[in-house]
């Protein structure tokens, strides 16, 4: 594979590196809470995740205002608002319009929120543990505690935040991540881009993306709960979710082949003979539980939320929420799908 190539473009007067590898139509990638274009190229598990896909894609990825290649002396902005523009200025800059997108971790929700603005400039949207509001990921407290941490004690916290993003790793692997953090971002800066990824929220704009979309979690992933990936895909109107095996965090960690296989699928690759559109894109349906099965069943009788929480004694909520599951399981965007498919498939 050629080396990357990086160059410059800017925002709003902020200065924004992006790189490019590989070859064929083009990918955006968004992703992670803390990046450095050339020290993550140097990492050889990142590197070859990213050639893989670059077999198939013209990858092109960017660091942050203010973070990695980017850093230009002022601290990153906490704003949606200002990441989606970030993000629009290196697709503009790269001529990759209209592109696949994947948004990855905290790059979900800007990719969420540069879909459901230019929804022209979007083919295909891929969302690898992701999250749509970053209260969901720790309670208050819990988050507070980690950005004083990396702020105040910015060895340790990023001895914390190694364990949590790739629990399976060993000895060595997490060392050289803790290295890497503390080459990429002083403290001050490694605190503000946490508070970041807590701070944005695009709960309200789900409704808004209208592109195909497929949301991929790990089930045990510790860094963003599996819960918030099926939270996420329950609110896009034309989404699919498919469940992962695995711990860690990032995708070049754990089986890293069948993140790959997934995210080649979600964009429309074909993997080892077998279709974008084969049996695998199923491989994550989870089973229904009884009380989902037995709410399905009575929505499918013509019974409304409130008649159906009447019926089972819950309130309308927990009924929405277990239609929502049963959605994001099944991995169809709408309620009348989710009934006709389990009816097929014999669930009710």
């Amino acid at each position: 594979m050629e080396e990357q190539t990086i160059r410059f473009t800017d925002e709003r007067g902020r200065r924004i590196a992006w790189a490019q590898s590989g070859e064929g139509p083009p990918l955006l990638f968004a992703g992670w809470w803390m990046s450095h274009l050339e020290l993550n190229w140097g990492d050889p598990r990142f590197r070859a995740y990213v050639e893989a896909l670059g077999r198939h894609r013209t990858v092109i990825r960017y660091d942050a205002p203010g973070t990695g290649a980017s850093a230009d002396g002022e601290l990153p902005s906490a704003s949606i608002e200002d990441a989606e523009a970030a993000l629009a200025a290196v697709a503009a800059a790269a001529g990759a319009r209209p592109a696949d997108l994947v948004g990855a971790s905290s790059g979900a929700p800007v990719g969420i929120a540069y879909a459901a603005r230019h929804p022209e400039r979007v083919r295909r949207l891929v969302l690898y543990g992701g999250y749509a509001s970053g209260s969901g990921i720790a309670d208050p407290s819990m988050r507070q505690e980690i950005v004083r941490l990396v702020r105040e004690r910015w060895g340790l916290g990023s001895r914390v935040l190694a364990d949590t993003f790739m629990p399976t790793a060993d000895g060595r692997d997490r060392e050289a991540f803790v290295d890497f953090q503390r080459r990429s971002a002083s403290a001050d800066t490694a605190a503000r881009t946490l508070e970041t990824v807590y701070c944005f929220d695009v709960a309200s704009r789900l409704g808004e993306v209208k592109v195909p979309t497929v949301v991929l979690h790990r089930r045990e992933d510790r860094a963003i709960p599996f819960e918030l990936g099926r939270e996420l895909a329950a609110g896009l109107p034309a989404a699919r979710f498919i469940a992962l095996d695995g711990a860690d965090h990032f995708p070049w960690f754990g089986d890293r082949e069948q993140t790959l296989r997934a995210t080649l699928h979600a964009i429309g690759v074909e993997v080892d003979g077998e279709p974008p559109d084969g049996d695998r894109q199923e491989s994550g349906v989870e089973e229904l539980t009884e009380r989902e099965t037995e709410v399905l069943a009575l929505i499918a009788s013509g019974l409304s939320d409130r008649e159906v929480a009447e019926r089972l004694v819950l309130s309308p909520h927990t009924v929405h929420r277990h239609v929502a599951n049963v959605r994001t399981k099944l991995g169809l965007p709408t309620r009348a799908a989710a009934v006709a498919a389990a009816a097929k498939r014999g669930l009710i």
